[in-house]
């Protein structure tokens, strides 16, 4: 089974011949990104710039300025921390047609550790102005953030965290939307918001906890930026807990996203923020779901122990 990224070269080439103004750019990694054969079917439409993350982004911007539709890709945690001045300035200054892809975001390059772990990449995203912000739940899910990034007339970023064989969680066609998120189950007593792999985790906690009588609903929050504001307003009304799922830092996160939300909207109810707060060590990718809380059964722990303390 492919992985995000290998779906994300997959989905790339057979959206290729739709757009005649599409080029995909890379810092190196044309075998990472899953874009081996995209970069042989079209070679008109691919360049790789070396391991040169702000050169890659100035040229993508370049091509961008002259009408192309960009997809710049390189691991997450040097996309978005080596080059970030330009992309602030490209993408959330001069709003550029570009579209930002992390790779292996998360835990996704393993024991490789904390000098590639993209944890921090949704904090920093967040802060730049108009810049849209993606993390599909699984690789169908891919498929459909890349077919939508196709048409999206905008900068954004595409989170792709997880390893290679994640469960799939959407396992039938639905509608995908930017900006909407999707209730994958309802329930009364804790509303879940998760994204990315951390969907599938959740569903999987909302199982256990369900079998100690708690009921939850599960969100799909796959766009960060912009948050579905109307859905959580929605969905929050009745319940007991709110509680966020992210793999990464919970600061400026997916939780920050929803606790604005609920600010805004002037809702007081209590919630939980389940991610990361400090770089942890480094290990294989399901132990350091463990270790740090991020799996199904440590999900369901925080959530009842939250719950008791109420």
């Amino acid at each position: 089974m492919l992985g995000k990224r290998g779906t994300f070269g997959v989905a790339l080439t057979d959206f290729a011949p739709q757009h005649d103004d599409m080029m995909a750019i890379t810092a190196d990694f044309t075998k990472s990104s899953g874009l081996d054969r995209f970069s042989k079917i079209f070679p008109e439409k691919y360049l790789t710039v070396g391991i040169a993350e702000q050169n890659l982004i100035g040229i993508a911007s370049g091509l961008a300025s002259e009408g192309f539709n960009v997809f710049a890709t390189s691991f997450a945690s040097f996309i978005t921390t080596r080059c970030y001045e330009q992309v602030k300035i490209h993408c959330g200054y001069m709003h550029h047609n570009l579209k930002v892809v992390g790779l292996a975001s998360g835990f996704g390059v393993e024991q490789q550790g904390n000098t590639h772990y993209g944890l921090d990449d949704i904090c920093l995203m967040r802060n730049i102005p108009g810049l849209t912000i993606v993390s599909p739940a699984d690789s169908t899910e891919v498929v459909k953030a890349v077919e939508a990034l196709a048409s999206f007339d905008g900068p954004a970023y595409l989170r792709l965290c997880g390893e290679s064989g994640d469960p799939i969680v959407n396992k039938s066609d639905y509608s995908f939307q930017i900006g909407k998120g999707i209730v994958l189950q309802e329930g009364s007593d804790v509303l879940i918001v998760a994204t990315g792999t951390m969907v599938y985790q959740s569903l999987q906690a909302a199982k256990l906890l369900s079998g100690q009588g708690v009921s939850c609903s599960v969100i799909n929050m796959h766009t960060i930026k912009p948050v579905d504001d109307a859905l959580i307003k929605e969905k929050v009304t009745g319940c007991k807990l709110v509680v966020t799922v992210e793999e990464g830092f919970v600061n400026g996160g997916l939780g920050t996203a929803v606790a604005e939300v609920l600010i805004k909207e002037n809702i007081v109810i209590p919630m939980q923020m389940i991610g990361l707060s400090d770089f942890p060590h480094a290990g294989s990718y399901k132990y350091m779901l463990s270790e740090t809380g991020l799996d199904s059964v440590h999900i369901a722990e925080t959530i009842s122990q939250k719950l008791n303390c109420l």
